[in-house]
């Protein structure tokens, strides 16, 4: 993909080096729930081991406005230019930038740009700790994208979900958990998880191909900047993270009612839906609960 460089107006903080720890923040939200099964299949980890760490971790963080992450004084240019993928990541956010605000103007909502957080092993957040192994996840208590970057060269070697435009699509499903914080959709989703816990997987489900319909819209609206071959590599890696993919891969039997992020065929079939149409009103994965 053919992405332009970065605008030095997009939001950066670089945690790399600054030995992480626990930030600020009492819950992790929709966008930030671990992808507890990718720990599973670069790390040998227990996906409900995983998950319950992170549940420990968020409730004894301790309180905090979730912005006392690290800080460097890089500038943006330095932050994004160091280690690889971190100006390619720029680079996708700012075109991700450029692309939702306008959309979110004509729908008279307040736009907020998210912060990209670059970190190393382990950093912090306001959901709590950011560990290698959780993937890379958004949280909206300080509205931050965050990434490991060491995590795209994992997707490549262990799950064959190498290129750029996979890795752009990564990036724009996150930012699609941004959307959802901001519309307010997020915020309706975590009540009804709490309270009708035993549904709390199928509305996650829900969420996660909604962001992966709002990164395909995203792709199709900058469609002049994508290469051949650029479709293939964001499917190939929406299959490679579908949770029935990673449960056999992790020799774990599929088990459709512990899924949380949506069926490889189910993730493909989003992401192909907001590559089509280019329209984020054709993302509404909730519809059939409204009729």
């Amino acid at each position: 993909m053919r992405l332009n460089d970065f605008s030095r107006n997009i939001r950066v903080r670089d945690q790399r080096g600054s030995g992480g720890g626990i930030g600020g923040g009492k819950k992790l939200g929709c966008g930030a729930i671990v992808v507890a099964l990718i720990g599973a299949v670069f790390f040998g980890i227990d996906p409900m081991t995983t998950l319950g760490t992170i549940d420990q971790v968020t409730q004894s963080a301790p309180s905090g406005s979730g912005q006392e992450q690290a800080q460097s004084g890089q500038t943006v240019e330095e932050s994004c230019s160091v280690g690889p993928y971190s100006r390619e990541s720029c680079a996708a956010l700012s075109s991700l930038d450029e692309t939702w605000a306008p959309l979110f103007a004509e729908a008279n909502i307040p736009f907020q740009r998210p912060t990209l957080n670059f970190y190393d092993g382990q950093g912090r957040s306001g959901c709590g700790s950011a560990q290698a192994a959780m993937g890379p996840f958004y949280c909206p208590a300080d509205e931050g994208i965050y990434i490991d970057t060491s995590f795209y060269d994992q997707m490549e070697r262990q799950m064959g979900a190498g290129g750029d435009f996979a890795r752009a699509y990564v990036m724009a499903h996150e930012y699609g958990h941004h959307v959802q914080h901001l519309t307010g959709l997020a915020d309706q989703v975590r009540s009804a998880q709490s309270s009708n816990p035993t549904g709390a997987n199928p509305l996650q489900v829900r969420m996660e191909l909604q962001a992966d319909c709002y990164a395909g819209v995203w792709a199709a609206k900058n469609r002049d900047l994508i290469e051949p071959g650029d479709i293939q590599e964001g499917l190939r890696a929406a299959s490679a993270i579908g949770d029935d993919t990673l449960m056999r891969n992790a020799g774990r039997r599929v088990s459709p009612e512990s899924f949380t992020h949506g069926s490889s065929a189910q993730r493909m079939e989003w992401l192909q839906r907001g590559l089509q149409t280019g329209d984020e009103d054709q993302c509404d994965t909730f519809a059939d609960l409204r009729r």
